[in-house]
């Protein structure tokens, strides 16, 4: 019965109908119907009827509540484009490492789902293997990454806590831009979504001195500086790095971890020794000096605005990042 049903929607190309039977197939917990739905909505597509959306919603249910050896099936390469976020995090919301790893094939996806659940708090064995080349589990120095929640009605994805205004900044046209290209990289790399993908825009300079220099050199004046802790400022950059902005693809919290990781080390100039040894960079980011920086300009949907200064080299980095809701 529910696969002439299915038939019949998918033939007359019904979306409205299509998501009505996912939520029924669903509700019925009839995993295997539910990949048929997805299998033939994928299909429809190579004879011109347009049912990726439902493709992808059937995929985005397979990761998120289906049992385990049905919700590996949604690592399907066909139907991932247009999900709302990277099937590893999708999957990572109900499924613990647990639950997946004896199911998972050795291989980009697993490492990926392991650095997702690792950062919800799951034990995963010291000797997997990460992509990323870095720890997959946090250090001890390391902030608790928020993390994104997905839901039949869609995704929430938190932002750290807002740091409170901060001290006036000192004023001064005394400044000197250092050009560094991989400073200059990494942060264009962390921020590439909200760039290319949506409608935002990011800058970055770094100068000799301190945060007044930096913040200058940026074409800010009047900004209020508030101090962060090393693991809020990380929290920050991976939160970034996880955000696809207004409009952008969310890669996910594992590679936001990536991206802060990566913008950190180009700024201390130790990307050029990675992998880094996790205690070692441990130790140079806690000896950085990080800020929240503020103006009097209105804020924006998702916005990035730090200053990292690091004393013994007497250098400071604005990083400056913004976007909105609005038409691409």
């Amino acid at each position: 019965m529910s696969t002439d049903i299915l038939e019949q929607l998918v033939q007359r190309g019904d979306l409205d109908g299509l998501v009505r039977h996912v939520d029924n197939t669903v509700a019925d917990r009839d995993w295997d119907h539910l990949v048929r739905i997805r299998n033939a909505s994928r299909s429809a597509v190579d004879t011109g009827r347009q049912l990726w959306p439902i493709a992808t919603l059937a995929n985005v249910r397979l990761a998120l509540w289906a049992p385990a050896e049905y919700a590996v099936q949604s690592l399907d390469d066909h139907v991932r484009t247009f999900m709302p976020g990277p099937v590893s995090e999708i999957l990572a919301v109900h499924h613990t490492w647990e639950d997946l790893a004896p199911l998972l094939a050795h291989g980009h996806d697993r490492s990926l789902y392991a650095y997702e659940r690792a950062l919800r708090g799951d034990s995963v064995d010291i000797n997997e293997h990460g992509v990323l080349d870095i720890p997959i589990l946090p250090c001890d120095w390391e902030p608790r990454y928020v993390v994104a929640t997905y839901t039949d009605d869609g995704a929430e994805f938190p932002t750290p806590s807002m740091p409170d205004r901060g001290d006036a900044v000192d004023d001064t046209d005394d400044f000197i831009v250092l050009d560094d290209v991989d400073v200059q990289s990494a942060f264009r790399q962390l921020m590439e979504p909200w760039t290319a993908q949506s409608n935002g825009q990011a800058s970055c300079i770094m100068t000799q001195g301190g945060p007044s220099q930096a913040l200058r050199a940026l074409g800010v004046r009047d900004a209020e500086l508030e101090p962060l802790t090393p693991p809020e400022a990380l929290a920050w950059l991976a939160w970034a790095g996880a955000s696809g902005g207004a409009h952008g693809k969310r890669r996910g919290a594992a590679s936001g971890r990536f991206g802060a990781w990566w913008t950190l080390a180009a700024i201390s100039g130790m990307s050029e020794d990675w992998p880094l040894d996790p205690d070692e960079f441990g130790e140079i980011v806690s000896q950085m000096n990080f800020w929240w920086w503020d103006d009097d300009e209105a804020r924006s949907g998702w916005e990035l605005r730090i200053v990292i200064e690091d004393p013994e080299e007497e250098i400071s980095c604005a990083l400056s990042a913004a976007d909105a809701d609005t038409e691409k």
